[in-house]
């Protein structure tokens, strides 16, 4: 055998090591285009990739609270209280942009601390501390609101949503929501796989009394885990309300949604595993998926069973994976 047979091996080897979500994107993405051939516009690609991003976000925050051993079902409720609460206080008052966004922050903030202290310091279940968080969170948006959708968002809050750069060189078009994606994408990154506490994190969802005895402060990494999570959802529930507006059912259904694209991109249930470049591919492919649908006109219920078809196989499949 000789040295320039070498080489061969070892390129098969890293690309067996690919994460085949990437793949199933691009089969999916060439399946749209063959239906849909404009979808290799600028204003169809750029499109997709806007309407991406807020569950790209979820999807990368949700890892967070995953690697740690626990679930997070109150994030779309986050969401909902994001948009119909900055659309309250701002009320078309373009001045009051910025601190409302820094107020819906704080809220995040808070709702990610108590959900991560009742189930570090309590030890109530994460899916049962975070659905009563969720109930909590709904009805609070509700009782602010009234029932029923008020007030109005400014163009100013709306931009991250919705407003596009165009004539763009190269790209033609460039949403403001993608240089979010982009920049919140980098920073979950950093967190998770180039500090110090994405060790400590997989560390605890892999074995948390290991962990414990090692010296990892496993309650702080858990706290941290759930605020990492809340504020992903406050930034995707700002990208919602740029492009949708205000609704009392914005957020319904995200939470299982960034479950499923982050279980999609190789993210294990129960904890210890769990990397957010592959979310944000879990996330793509699932919407890549609902596009799909939609080109296929079908029914929203058939959209339904579908979705909950795919949430099924992912979490089987996460199963299996760990049991492996």
């Amino acid at each position: 055998m000789t040295d320039a047979a070498l080489p061969r091996p070892r390129r098969l080897s890293r690309l067996l090591r690919v994460n085949p979500i990437w793949l199933v994107l691009l089969i999916l993405i060439g399946a749209i285009v063959a239906l849909n051939p404009d979808f290799t516009e600028p204003q169809g690609y750029m499109n997709f990739l806007r309407r991406a991003a807020p569950l790209c976000i979820l999807a990368a925050g949700q890892v967070f609270v995953l690697t740690s051993g626990g679930f997070d079902l109150s994030v779309g409720s986050t969401i909902t209280l994001t948009v119909v609460g900055a659309s309250m206080l701002l009320y078309n008052n373009e001045a009051a942009t910025w601190w409302v966004i820094l107020a819906m922050l704080g809220a995040g903030g808070v709702i990610g601390l108590v959900n991560g202290l009742v189930v570090a310091l309590l030890r109530v279940p994460s899916l049962i501390a975070t659905l009563g968080t969720m109930i909590t969170v709904s009805g609070i948006g509700l009782m602010w609101s009234g029932g029923a959708p008020r007030g109005y968002l400014t163009d100013g809050f709306r931009a991250a949503g919705r407003f596009m750069w165009r004539d763009v060189p190269v790209i033609g078009l460039l949403p403001a929501a993608l240089l979010v994606l982009i920049g919140g994408g980098a920073v979950l990154w950093w967190l998770m796989h180039g500090t110090n506490y994405g060790r400590l994190l997989h560390a605890v969802g892999d074995n948390p009394e290991a962990a414990r005895l090692a010296g990892v402060p496993v309650a702080r990494v858990r706290v941290l885990a759930f605020v990492v999570s809340s504020l992903s959802a406050v930034v995707a529930g700002i990208l919602l309300g740029g492009f949708s507006g205000v609704s009392l059912d914005v957020g319904t259904g995200y939470e299982l949604q960034a479950i499923t694209a982050a279980v999609l991109g190789g993210t294990q249930l129960l904890g210890g595993r769990g990397a957010v470049g592959a979310a944000l591919g879990g996330a793509l492919t699932l919407t890549a998926i609902f596009t799909l649908l939609n080109f296929l006109g079908l029914p929203q219920p058939v959209r339904e069973v579908v979705q909950g078809l795919i949430l099924i196989s992912a979490v089987a499949l996460a199963v299996c994976r760990r049991d492996a």
